[in-house]
This record gives C-alpha cells, structure tokens and sequence, in this order.
C-alpha cells in the first residue's frame, strides 16, 4: 500500500478543514457558468454504473456551487448518453468542445469510452479527468488525469493484491481458473493474472475468454466445474459476474474463492451464490475510510440521494469514490491555477498531490497514474466489506472461505 491507515487519517483530517460538502458560508456564484462537459453510459450494458457516477457528480456540483462554485462562478455539468458505446462517446466529446465548447472536460466511464475521450481531448489541448481507466500503459497523452488509484502496474499489482489476501486465508489455493471477458481493461489485468499466479506457484487448470456482451455464459460454467478450482479468478465486468454465478448455481457448483473484477456491486449483493465473492476496491462505506469528514458527508449524501432515486445500492464504493475523486482533482486544480488554462492545469496537477476520498493521489509514473491504493473486499452476509489489508478491513471483519473466518 502506497498510503497507511495512519496517514490517510491525517491526510483526511487536514483535507476536512475545507471539506468538500460543508455547508459553511460562501458567496453567492455569479457570472456566466463554468461548464464541465462530459458523456456516462446512461443507456446500454454498462449504465447501472454509468448511474451511480452520474449520481455522484449531480451530489458533487450541487455542493460545488452552494459552496461558491469555482472562481466565484456557478458550475454547470453538461452531460450526454454515450450508450456504452466507445464511438458515440467519440462523437460525443467532439461536440463538446467544438459546439458546446465546455470549458472543462471529465471523462465518462469505462476503458474504451475514456480512450475515445482521451483522443478527443489531445486533438484540442485539453486536460481531461477522467474516473475509471484500466490500462496505464494505453494512457499516452501527457494531460490526461485517473482518479482511480490503480498504480502504474494493475496488471501485476490487482492479482497480486488478491493472492496476498488468499494466501492469508483459512484454506489458500493451490490451483486457478482464469476465466475472462474480452472487455480491454478487465482482459488486460486477467493476463497478468495468469503470470503473477504462475509466480506464486499456482497451477493453471483453465483459462477461457469470452466476447463482451456474452449472455450464455452456460458452457463457461460447465468447464469451471469440470476443472474445479480452488480460485476462479473472474475478468467479468458488470453483469457477467451475476450471470456466471447464476450459471454455476444452475448446475450445482459452488466455487472455493472467486474472484470479480470490476462487479455491479447491488446485483452481486442481493445474489445469494455471490456470498464470498471477492473483488478490489479504493473505498467502502464503513471505517476507516469514513473516518475522512469529507467522505462521511458524502456518504450520507449518497445514501439519501440514491434512496430518493429508487436505485438498487445506497452505499458508496469504487465506482462513486472513484468518480467523487475526479471531481475533487478537477476542483484542486481550477482553484491551484486560479484559471481555466488547460495546460496550467495539467503542469500543476503532474507536480502535486491531491487528497481525495480514497487517500492521496499523484500523477507521476506511467500514463500518469501513480499511487496503488487497492484494497479487497468481500460479499458477506449482504453487505461488501473490506477485508484485505488487515489495518483497513471493516470493523470486526475478516476474509471467509465458505464460512470459515481467516
């Protein structure tokens, strides 16, 4: 871990005195607004995330601009459906800056739609951040920003990460199943899955890949079950990991460890079969992380809003604090270079730390990511909760193996 239990309370507490939801006095916005374009997958197979982080900037430029806005001017969020689609969101973020001509840009979410953004955002100069990027290598454009903590090396440090954890466990595993979506960031760290795994000795008894918007995943469960794993390490992104698991429920199997990578998290919650099931996480909704007064305002903001909007999960986790941190950069910014230079902006960004929800975060390693703030997670009794590292696991929580505690 690049940040410990012990620092980022401290960070947090210092970040608190300008906590970014508190309803202290401030001066009315005024003036034209500034517009912070962006597109979100509202529509297709990745919008029950692409709604949580819709309902997150919604909470962050409300507050925003009760709070004076930015410059002394209101925000305004422009925001289109780019329907999961990475070429719509291409089409999308030219509008904005030609035709809308926003001001700011932020990114929309998943891989592919963020490098389609990412293109735009070079071909004009523009600095973007962005939420949920999986791939630091493809990230090649100097002014483009992550906020999800992933560290330079996700493909190494995720698995690595995981089989920590495991190896930590009542009954670590001897053996592997890779089973993956072609999904780019998802697929890109299943691969380093394999040879991280191979590392640590684990014997490989499947590894098997499927297209993304695969809805049989019947076959996939029937070769997990013929190899019998002791860890299925899962490339699944939304959905797919609910389907798998319906999938295997359907014929009887129960996996020892499994493993999901990017999960719509209320699904997962309220299968029954997703009991144990693991994945990596910047932030959930228990101590230590809601020791951060900024991510405790948020938190119960979050819930009451996402109650009020009949969605299927009121509690904050990667996908909201990711997407909370990239709002949080763009303000640290805008407020450091007292501008809306892109360029400032990004020198600024590249030479400094911001602290955020998830711990503090620098943009100086590869594609400008930086610190590794990766932590896993468990589905237990209903509820996700952070097991691994020790120091960060929810109160009284630790890893279980079918019911074993570690």
């Amino acid at each position: 871990m690049n940040m410990d239990r012990r620092s980022f309370v401290a960070a947090a507490g210092a970040f608190g005195a300008s906590a970014l939801l508190a309803q202290h006095a401030a001066a009315q916005p005024s003036g034209a607004p500034i517009r912070v374009g962006g597109t979100l997958a509202l529509t297709g197979p990745l919008s029950s995330t692409g709604l949580v982080h819709k309902l997150t900037g919604e909470i962050y430029v409300d507050a925003l601009n009760k709070r004076g806005g930015l410059l002394g001017r209101p925000v305004e969020w422009v925001l289109k459906d780019d329907q999961s689609k990475p070429d719509l969101a291409r089409t999308l973020y030219e509008q904005l800056v030609t035709a809308d001509k926003v001001d700011l840009l932020i990114g929309p979410y998943a891989t592919g739609a963020i490098l389609s953004a990412m293109g735009v955002a070079q071909r004009y100069g523009k600095t973007i951040v962005h939420h949920t990027f999986g791939i630091p290598n493809l990230a090649k454009y100097d002014q483009q920003f992550p906020a999800w903590a992933l560290g330079p090396e996700p493909e190494k440090t995720i698995p690595a990460t995981v089989l920590d954890a495991l190896a930590a466990s009542a009954r670590p595993p001897k053996t592997i199943a890779v089973v993956t979506s072609k999904f780019p960031s998802v697929h890109f760290v299943a691969l380093g899955a394999r040879e991280v795994a191979k590392q640590r000795g684990l014997k490989e008894v499947l590894f098997l890949e499927w297209d993304f918007g695969n809805r049989d995943f019947g076959p996939i469960a029937g070769r997990i079950k013929e190899a019998n794993p002791d860890f299925i390490w899962n490339g699944a992104i939304g959905l797919e990991g609910n389907q798998l698991l319906d999938a295997m429920k359907k014929i009887d199997y129960a996996p020892l460890h499994h493993f999901y990578h990017v999960p719509a998290p209320a699904p997962m919650l309220k299968a029954p079969e997703a009991n144990g099931a693991l994945a990596i996480t910047i932030f959930e909704d228990h101590p230590p992380f809601t020791d951060n007064p900024v991510a405790a305002e948020f938190v119960k903001a979050y819930r009451e809003r996402a109650g009020k909007a009949g969605m299927p999960d009121t509690a904050v986790e990667t996908q909201a604090a990711a997407s909370f941190s990239a709002w949080q950069i763009i303000e640290a910014a805008v407020v450091a270079t007292k501008g809306l230079d892109d360029k400032a902006m990004a020198t600024w960004l590249r030479a400094n730390q911001v602290d955020t929800i998830q711990g503090r975060l620098r943009f100086n390693e590869r594609g400008n990511f930086g610190a590794d703030l990766n932590r896993v997670k468990q589905v237990q009794n209903g509820k996700w909760l952070t097991v691994w590292p020790k120091d960060w696991a929810a109160p009284g929580a630790a890893l279980q193996t079918r019911g074993v505690a570690s």
